[in-house]
C-alpha cells in the first residue's frame, strides 16, 4: 500500500539504496577488473617490446664483437659495448626490483635505456617483483637470466680483443679462436631469447585467457548476489507492507490519511470506520473537520478534541499529525487516540483534587520515608505549615503522644499489619504552639506490597478536647453553682474513705440545707433564687478553701467533704464558721436576702464507714438541726437515723395512702361578718394514717411535693370538694362557694384549666361557685405562665384568691389582673387586732387596697368578738377562723347550714390553731 510506504519509518527510496549501491558494486567490480586485464595487457606488451630491444641488442652485440675481432676497427667495439651496457643494465633492473630494495630513478633510467613504454613500468616492477613464480613468467625470467652468462663471456672476449689489437695486430689463429668462442656463445644466447620470447607470449596468452574468467566469474557472482539481494529486498519490502497493513487496520487508534491542500480523507483505518460509524467509500472524501472538532491545542504539538460518531455521539480523542508525501501529494497523516478513560481519570483526579482542597480535615501525603510531599488547604489553615515550609521534613517528627513522648516504632509496625493506625497525638503549629490533633495514618503500597506513600488525615480537636473538658466538668459539677454534684462528690468521699482507711484517719461529711429557702424562692423569681445559690455556693467554698471540698446535691441542699481531720472538733469549728457567713445578708440585685442554714456532720469512722451511710447519716444530722433549732449544727446520732427512717417510710406511705384512699377532706365555713351568714367553705385536707392517725398537711405535704405527688394529690382534692359541691346541692343545701388551695406545680400546667372545666362540667357546678386559692410567691414564681391561667381562668368564670397575702415578697402588679377576685388577709396580721397598731395599720391599708382594686378581702384566723369587730368597722367582708367554726366534716356544714343562726357566741372559745 502506498499510503503505508509513504508513511512507513524508512521511505522506500532509502530501503532500495542497497538493491543500487549493489549494482554500482558489481559494475565498479568489472570495470576494475578490466582496468586490470588492460593494465595487464600493457605490462606485457612493455615485456615484448623490452624482449624485442634485448634481443636485437644482444644479436648486435655478436656482430659488432664478430667484426670488431676481424677488423679491430674500434667503432664496432664501441658499438659492443653500448649495446652490452643496455643488456647488462636490463639485468641489473630485473634483479634490483626481485631483490625488492632498488632505486626507483635507476630503475627508471635503466627502462628508459631499454626504450621500455612508460605506462608498463608500473606492471613490469610489478610483475617482476611479485609475479616470478608465476606460470611461464618464472620460466621467462629464469631464461632471462641465464643469458647473463654469455654476456659476461663476450664482454670478457671484448676485454681480450681490445688488449691484443692495443699490442698490434693479433695473430690470426687467435681471432680464429675469438671467433669460434663468440659464435658459440650466440649459439647459447639465441635458444635462451627464443625461449624469453615464447614464454613471455604464453604467459600474455595463459594471463588474458585467466583474467577474462575471473572477469566473467565475478559478473556472474556478483550478478548473482545483486538479484540475491534484490529479492531479499522486495521480499522485506512486500513483508514490511503487509505487516503496516496489518497494523494500520489492526491499530487500536483511528488513523486517517489527509489531504493537505483541501483536508479530505483520503484512507482510514477500521478503527476509524468504526468510531465514526461509517463505511469506507461514505468516509472517503469527506472534509476531517467535519468529524472532529478541536477544543485544545497543546504545546507538544497534540491536538485534543472530539470525535463526532453514530448518532452525534462525541468520543473525547487526542490528535497527533504528521506529513508525507504520496508521490507528488503532500498528505497529512493523522492518529487519534480514544482518551475518554483519560478524561475520566483526570476528572476524577480533579474532582478528588477538589475534594482534598476543599475537605475540613487536614490531609498530609508523603512518600515512603515519611517526607511531606503535599498537603490540603484545611492542614495550613490547621497548622500554618505549607508543603514548602515542610519540604524533606518528616510529618511525624511534629507530632507525638499526648504526654509528649515521640511517636513509638508500633504505630509503624500496627500500619504494616492493619494498614492503618488511630489515635490522638500532640501537635505543633508554624508559630510553635502545640494543640490537640486526632490522627489517622495509612499507607499506598504499589503491586509488590511495598509501601510508596503515607496518607494522614488529620482533625485539630482542640474544641473536642474543650468540649469534652466542659463536659467532663459538666458531669462532675453542678451546672448553676460550679460546686462538685452529687457523683463527683460521692466519688471524691469514696476516695477520701479509702484514704483515711489506710491512715487511720479521720473524714467529715456536712450536710447543708437552706432555712426558709422555699419561701424566698417562692417569693421571688428563679432567677433570684438561682443567683442567691450561687452566692452560698462562692460563700461556703470560699470558707473551705483547699481544706475541703464543696457539692450541690439538688435544690438548696450542699454538702461538704472534709479529710484529714483529727478531731471532731475540727469539724465543728468549719461548721459555725459556715453558719456565721450564710446567715450573713446577700443582695441579689435590688434585693437584700437574710438566711439561715441547718448543717448535719457525719464522721467517718463512728458515724459510718461507707459513702452512702456518711451522706445518710449527715443528712439525718441536718434535719435534726433544722427540726429543733435551725441555724445550727449537729453531730449525728443513733437517735437521729430513726427520724430519718420515719421520713423514709412517711413516703412509702404517702403513695400508699394514695392508692388506698387514706385522705379525706374537712371543710372550714367563710362567714359574712355582717350578718354572720356562711357563704363559702375552704376544703382542707387530712391524712387518716391506720397507725398514726390524723397527719396533719403540714407534715405530709412537703413530702408530697418532693416526690413528685402533689399534683395528683391537687387532683384528687379538687376532684373531692366538686363532688362534695354536688352532694350538698343533691340535698337541698344553699349554693356555696367552694375554696381549694391549689399548688404552683399544678397551677402552672398547659392542660390545668381544661381539667377544671371537665370537672365541672362532669359535677354540672357552675364554676362561679369554685375559688382557687393560691400563694403570691407561686404567682411570682410562675411568671408569664401564670399571667395565661389566670386570664384562662377569669374566662371561665372561676375565681382567684391569693392566699397568705403579705407574708413573702410581694409585687403588687398582679393584683391589677381581674382574674383575681378575693384576697386573703393572713392570720397573723390578725392576730394581734385591734390592739397591734401596726397590725392594725397593716389590715386597714390591705381592706383599701381592696376598695379600691374591686377585690373582695376575707379575713384568716378570727378568733375573738373584739377582732370581729375591728374587721367590720375597718369594711372587711367575709372572715373565717375559731370563732365561727373550726374545720368540720361535711355532714356538720350541713347541720351549720340549717340552723339558719351566727354561731359566735357558741364557739367562741380559744382553741389552739391547727396547722391547716
Amino acid at each position: 500500500m502506498e499510503s503505508i510506504r509513504s508513511t512507513s519509518q524508512t521511505p522506500l527510496s532509502r530501503r532500495l539504496r542497497p538493491l543500487a549501491y549493489g549494482l554500482v558494486a558489481v559494475i565498479g567490480l568489472i570495470l576494475v577488473l578490466t582496468w586490470g586485464t588492460l593494465q595487464v595487457q600493457v605490462t606485457l606488451a612493455g615485456f615484448l617490446n623490452g624482449e624485442s630491444v634485448w634481443s636485437k641488442a644482444q644479436k648486435q652485440a655478436v656482430i659488432d664483437l664478430s667484426t670488431y675481432a676481424q677488423t679491430g676497427d674500434n667503432r664496432r667495439l664501441a658499438s659492443f659495448q653500448s649495446n652490452y651496457d643496455l643488456l647488462v643494465s636490463d639485468g641489473w633492473a630485473r634483479d634490483a626490483i626481485a631483490s625488492g630494495h632498488f632505486d626507483h630513478a635507476a630503475v627508471d633510467r635503466a627502462f628508459e635505456r631499454g626504450n621500455i613504454l612508460p605506462s608498463a613500468k608500473p606492471g613490469m616492477i610489478f610483475m617482476l617483483r611479485c609475479c616470478t613464480g608465476v606460470r611461464h613468467m618464472g620460466d621467462a625470467v629464469e631464461a632471462w637470466r641465464a643469458t647473463d652468462r654469455p654476456l659476461r663471456q663476450l664482454a670478457d672476449i671484448a676485454a681480450g680483443l681490445q688488449q691484443a689489437y692495443a699490442q698490434g695486430p693479433p695473430d690470426p689463429g687467435d681471432i680464429a679462436r675469438k671467433l669460434a668462442s663468440i659464435n658459440a656463445l650466440n649459439d647459447q644466447m639465441e635458444p635462451l631469447t627464443k625461449r624469453f620470447s615464447l614464454e613471455v607470449a604464453q604467459g600474455a596468452i595463459w594471463l588474458g585467457g585467466l583474467l577474462f574468467a575471473a572477469v566473467f566469474f565475478a559478473a556472474c557472482l556478483a550478478s548473482l548476489l545483486w538479484l540475491s539481494m534484490a529479492r531479499r529486498a522486495l521480499s522485506r519490502i512486500r513483508g514490511t507492507e503487509d505487516r503496516y497493513s496489518l497494523l494500520f487496520d489492526s491499530a487500536a487508534d483511528a488513523i486517517v490519511m489527509v489531504d493537505d491542500a483541501n483536508g479530505s480523507i483520503l484512507g482510514a483505518n477500521r478503527t476509524a470506520l468504526e468510531w465514526t460509524g461509517l463505511e469506507s467509500h461514505a468516509l472517503l472524501g469527506m472534509a476531517l473537520s467535519s468529524l472532529f472538532v478541536p477544543l485544545l491545542h497543546r504545546a507538544d504539538g497534540a491536538i485534543t478534541g472530539e470525535l463526532r460518531g453514530r448518532g452525534g455521539r462525541l468520543r473525547p480523542v487526542e490528535m497527533r499529525s504528521s506529513v508525507a508525501q504520496w508521490g507528488s501529494r503532500t498528505v497529512r497523516q493523522s492518529i487519534l487516540r480514544d482518551v475518554t478513560e483519560r478524561v475520566n481519570l483526570e476528572q476524577q483526579r480533579r474532582i478528588a483534587s477538589e475534594a482534598l482542597a476543599g475537605i475540613a480535615e487536614g490531609v498530609i501525603i508523603t512518600d515512603a520515608e515519611r517526607r511531606v510531599t503535599r498537603v490540603n488547604a484545611a492542614h495550613i489553615r490547621m497548622t500554618g505549615f505549607t508543603a514548602q515550609a515542610l519540604q524533606g521534613v518528616r510529618f511525624d517528627d511534629l507530632r507525638s503522644l499526648p504526654d509528649g513522648s515521640p511517636l513509638p516504632a508500633s504505630v509503624w509496625e500496627t500500619i504494616d499489619i492493619d494498614g492503618n493506625w488511630v489515635s490522638e497525638v500532640r501537635s505543633r503549629r508554624l508559630d510553635g504552639m502545640a494543640y490537640p490533633e486526632w490522627l489517622s495514618i495509612s499507607a499506598i503500597r504499589d503491586q509488590e506490597g511495598r509501601v510508596q506513600h503515607y496518607v494522614a488525615v488529620i482533625n485539630n480537636i482542640s474544641a473536642s478536647k474543650a468540649n469534652e473538658q466542659r463536659l467532663q466538668y459538666m458531669a462532675a459539677h453542678d451546672p448553676l453553682t460550679g460546686l462538685a454534684n452529687r457523683a463527683e462528690f460521692e466519688r471524691r468521699c469514696v476516695q477520701a474513705v479509702a484514704e483515711a482507711e489506710r491512715e487511720r484517719g479521720m473524714v467529715a461529711v456536712m450536710f447543708i440545707d437552706l432555712d426558709a429557702f422555699k419561701a424566698v424562692n417562692d417569693s421571688y423569681t428563679h432567677a433570684i433564687g438561682d443567683h442567691l445559690l450561687v452566692k452560698v455556693a462562692e460563700r461556703i467554698a470560699y470558707e473551705l478553701g483547699d481544706d475541703g471540698l464543696a457539692g450541690r446535691i439538688g435544690g438548696d441542699e450542699f454538702t461538704v467533704l472534709l479529710r484529714r481531720l483529727y478531731s471532731r472538733e475540727q469539724a465543728s469549728a468549719l461548721a459555725g464558721r459556715l453558719l456565721t457567713t450564710l446567715a450573713a445578708p446577700v443582695v441579689v440585685g435590688d434585693y437584700e436576702v437574710a438566711l439561715s442554714a441547718s448543717i448535719g456532720i457525719a464522721c467517718y469512722p463512728l458515724d459510718g464507714v461507707d459513702v452512702p451511710t456518711l451522706i445518710t447519716n449527715a443528712d439525718a444530722a441536718m434535719y435534726a438541726a433544722k427540726t429543733e433549732e435551725r441555724n445550727a449544727f449537729r453531730f449525728y446520732s443513733p437517735r437521729m437515723q430513726a427520724d430519718a427512717r420515719r421520713r423514709i417510710a412517711l413516703a412509702s406511705e404517702l403513695r400508699k395512702a394514695l392508692a388506698d384512699n387514706e385522705f379525706h377532706m374537712v371543710y372550714q365555713p367563710t362567714v359574712e361578718l355582717r350578718s354572720g351568714r356562711i357563704v363559702a367553705v375552704e376544703a382542707l385536707l387530712r391524712w387518716r394514717h391506720p397507725q398514726r392517725g390524723e397527719i396533719q398537711p403540714g407534715e405530709f405535704i412537703p413530702m408530697a411535693e418532693k416526690l413528685g405527688l402533689i399534683r395528683r394529690i391537687d387532683q384528687w382534692v379538687l376532684a373531692a370538694a366538686c363532688t362534695q359541691m354536688h352532694l350538698w346541692d343533691r340535698a337541698g343545701a344553699p349554693p356555696l362557694r367552694m375554696a381549694v388551695n391549689v399548688s404552683a406545680h399544678w397551677f402552672g400546667q398547659a392542660n390545668f384549666v381544661d381539667d377544671i372545666r371537665a370537672l365541672l362540667e362532669s359535677r354540672r357546678l357552675a364554676p362561679e361557685r369554685l375559688m382557687l386559692e393560691i400563694t403570691e410567691g407561686a404567682i411570682l414564681r410562675l411568671g408569664e405562665e401564670m399571667e395565661r391561667t389566670l386570664h384562662a381562668l377569669h374566662a371561665l368564670g372561676v375565681g382567684v384568691a391569693i392566699d397568705d397575702f403579705g407574708t413573702g415578697y410581694s409585687s403588687m402588679s398582679y393584683l391589677k389582673l381581674r382574674a383575681i377576685a378575693y384576697l386573703k388577709i393572713d392570720q397573723s396580721f390578725v392576730a394581734g387586732l385591734p390592739d397591734d397598731g401596726s397590725d392594725a395599720a397593716i389590715v386597714e391599708a390591705m381592706l383599701t387596697l381592696c376598695r379600691n382594686l374591686g377585690i373582695s378581702p376575707i379575713a384568716e384566723g378570727i378568733e375573738t368578738e373584739e377582732q370581729h369587730r375591728f374587721l367590720v368597722r375597718a369594711g372587711c367582708n367575709e372572715g373565717q377562723g375559731f370563732l365561727y367554726s373550726r374545720p368540720v366534716e361535711p355532714q356538720e356544714i350541713l347541720q351549720l347550714l340549717g340552723s339558719g343562726r351566727r354561731h359566735v357566741g357558741a364557739h367562741l372559745r380559744l382553741v389552739p390553731p391547727e396547722s391547716i
